[in-house]
């Protein structure tokens, strides 16, 4: 199947759960998207290969005191406390049916309720971490607003028609505040060029930090972190919560940082953008220059 295909089958099979539980589709979405995303990031978990990203242990899915573990009988996996249901009423709880593993989930958010905090609550008690239940609220807001699913548009954090330049910076020593690694890519351009968000996300964090100044973290909907510092600014309204897409402009190009509150001009002006990736118990660092250069060579074939 064509990824538009896989998008409109997805759609297809959250608005059914919603139609069966009135949990909202949006949520089942994000939740599916977020399982998706660590499976791609973990060596721990088998990467997916049906529609849906949602894993379960076997002994989860039959019940942890279940001595087959292969059981698809809705009643005895009932029994044993499973996780496992029969989703498509074909009259088994199959953990390789795509529908039985996401009315599996829905039914566990179920029985804490359809509203929105009894479904925070629900997350909470299924992931046990607050960082978790809040990327996932934040996908859904961003489903919620748009109506769908292919979300995965990029545009270069500044615009191509501004006089910029950029290397791959990413590992090389810092030794302002400590010695440490530079977590992230420098662009080069002149004071207030326009910043732009690069990716469909939600600002998670906008502020000062010591070393990064005036800066912006935006969630995307693949558990990425982008991180935008130095900034001369932000946009007018933008706040924390808000949902953004690609070439959104969310401040400006400066040199802010490496002091207190409104310290600037300690180096030239420059983004550093950094990009972090959550794997469900951490987050980390990696190199967002291959990202850069794909997304520059992106928008420049879009404009030919």
């Amino acid at each position: 199947m064509d990824q538009q295909t896989i998008y409109a089958k997805r759609l297809e099979l959250y608005k059914e759960v919603e139609a069966a539980t009135n949990i909202p589709w949006y949520y089942m979405a994000a939740v599916d998207q977020y399982e998706r995303s660590l499976r791609q990031s973990r060596r721990d978990l088998p990467k997916a290969e049906g529609l849906t990203g949602i894993y379960y242990k076997p002994e989860e899915w039959v019940g942890t005191l279940n001595p087959n573990l292969e059981d698809e009988n809705p009643l005895s996996i009932k029994y044993f406390n499973g996780f496992g249901v029969d989703g498509n009423g074909d009259g088994k709880a199959s953990l390789k049916d795509d529908k039985d593993v996401l009315f599996a989930f829905a039914n566990f958010i179920l029985s804490y309720g359809t509203d929105h905090d009894n479904i925070k609550i629900g997350l909470w008690d299924y992931y046990k971490r607050d960082k978790t239940v809040g990327i996932i609220i934040g996908k859904s807001e961003i489903y919620k607003k748009y109506g769908r699913l292919d979300l995965d548009s990029h545009a270069f954090p500044v615009p191509l028609r501004s006089d910029y330049s950029y290397r791959n910076t990413w590992g090389d020593a810092r030794g302002w505040g400590g010695r440490r690694m530079h977590e992230g890519t420098d662009i080069f351009a002149h004071y207030g060029v326009p910043v732009r968000a690069t990716s469909y996300g939600i600002v998670e964090m906008k502020g000062w930090n010591r070393f990064g100044g005036w800066r912006i973290g935006i969630r995307d909907i693949n558990n990425n972190y982008h991180y935008f510092a130095h900034l001369s600014g932000f946009s007018k309204d933008l706040k924390v919560g808000q949902i953004v897409e690609p070439g959104m402009i969310i401040g400006g190009v400066g040199s802010s940082g490496y002091g207190p509150p409104g310290t600037s001009g300690k180096f030239p002006p420059h983004l550093h953008y950094g990009m972090y990736r959550d794997n469900g118990y951490t987050e980390w660092s990696y190199d967002p220059f291959p990202h850069l250069k794909l997304w520059e060579r992106q928008e420049r074939a879009r404009r030919k």
